[in-house]
């Protein structure tokens, strides 16, 4: 099942729902609750990692990553 990425158009939080396709109804948004979410556009991985994430210090602990706009809790998920 591909993972789908939203902007909640209320509170602007971004989030990633698994889905199992794009057409079905749009999810609501796990910060706030509502329902107007604007799918984002966003790329693909090829392989997967297995290394953990790295602390990032442009994020500290439960601040707005720069990355991806939301909360990293401490750990970059570019890193």
């Amino acid at each position: 099942m591909p993972i789908f990425e939203y902007q909640c158009q209320a509170c602007q939080a971004g989030f990633e729902v698994l889905l199992k396709s794009s057409s079905g109804p749009k999810p609501e948004c796990p910060h706030c609750g509502s329902k107007e979410v604007k799918k984002q556009l966003s790329g693909f991985a090829v392989g997967q990692s297995k290394a953990p994430s790295l602390a990032c210090d442009a994020c500290p602990s439960g601040g707005q990553c720069p990355s991806v706009g939301q909360g990293c809790g401490g750990h970059c998920p570019m890193g």
